[in-house]
């Protein structure tokens, strides 16, 4: 047992040191609210590790909430027998540009310019029995002109007296986002809360992108467990604070943002499938404090390349929360 839990550890810095650019997904169990409700904010940008290209900029406004079960969109999300059920919704915004936003032609070899907004609704089922977390999400929105990617990063640009962007007439056409995501993650070890080790695994499939990913995640510090039951969780008043880090495996058979939508085949410029990386690494670190019910976290993602002429690429991000 702990020559594979060795392994498994030297397996997952040395991908966090090398590793389809996609952000961190909030259902992670190093990234739990000790809440029953909560609200939270994300805010990506490569600015934080002074890059300016591929995926350049997300946001998300998350809010989890037993109310939300009576929404009617959670009853296509997984419910296992055994679990305590967390609901909850989150509008997402992402923009990916290529490598040069100063140019007003095709950058051909480069990424194309695309946008994403979406409405995700998921469902958190944690087993405390088990030590397993089963979390599923059903996401709908719109890639393309409709998103506002270009209007989002011009805005910004303004606000800091850069140079506005060029060449987002290019960019992936309007299309429908529609996706189904699973994720399963069980412990694997823990000690006295103070290091947890946990597989990690995703499906995703969709018109958004169509993926598998595996891997595992570690937390060290000190963090409230993951896997306890929230109705019985007392936090009020404590703090936690921890490392964490999760390296992942994908196999990518589709990506909309790369290749275009699956129903509009009108843009100027995708990434054929033959050039697409079907086999990405992403390492994700990052520090998580929480005080009483206010959540603070600091992170950076560490990317191979998703198509054949891409490049490495490095991002980070700040979340708050606030649980009530």
């Amino acid at each position: 047992m702990s020559r594979h839990i060795l392994l498994l550890l030297v397996f997952g810095f040395y991908f966090c040191t090398r590793s389809s650019a996609q952000r961190i997904d909030n259902s992670s169990v190093f990234k739990t609210v000790s809440s029953p409700s909560y609200f939270r904010i994300q805010y990506d940008n490569d600015y934080f590790t002074r890059t300016d290209c591929y995926y350049t900029q997300g946001i998300e406004f998350e809010y989890v909430n037993s109310i939300l079960k009576k929404f009617p969109i959670s009853r296509l999300l997984l419910k296992p027998r055994r679990g305590e059920m967390r609901y909850g919704i989150s509008i997402d915004h992402v923009a990916y540009t290529p490598t040069s936003t100063s140019s007003n032609q095709i950058l051909y070899g480069d990424r194309p310019f695309a946008a994403c907004l979406s409405l995700k609704t998921f469902a958190l089922a944690t087993d405390s029995s088990r030590r397993r977390r089963i979390s599923s999400a059903l996401i709908a929105g719109v890639i393309g002109p409709s998103a506002g990617g270009q209007e989002m990063q011009t805005t910004i640009h303004r606000w800091l007296n850069n140079p506005l962007p060029k060449g987002w007439q290019y960019q992936i056409q309007n299309d429908l986002i529609l996706n189904y995501q699973v994720n399963y993650e069980k412990e694997l070890l823990n000690l006295s809360n103070i290091f947890s080790l946990n597989s990690a695994n995703e499906l995703r499939i969709g018109t958004l992108n169509d993926k598998v990913s595996g891997g595992f995640s570690f937390l060290l510090g000190k963090f409230f467990d993951p896997y306890r039951s929230i109705g019985k969780s007392k936090t009020r008043g404590k703090w936690s604070y921890y490392l964490y880090g999760n390296p992942q495996l994908s196999l990518i058979a589709y990506d909309a943002s790369l290749q275009g939508g699956v129903f509009d085949h009108q843009s100027a410029y995708t990434i054929p499938a033959s050039a697409i990386s079907r086999v990405s690494f992403q390492g994700n670190y990052g520090i998580v404090v929480s005080i009483s019910s206010i959540y603070l976290e600091y992170c950076q993602s560490y990317l191979t390349r998703e198509f054949d002429t891409g490049k490495y690429h490095r991002w980070g991000g700040v979340r708050i929360g606030i649980s009530f």
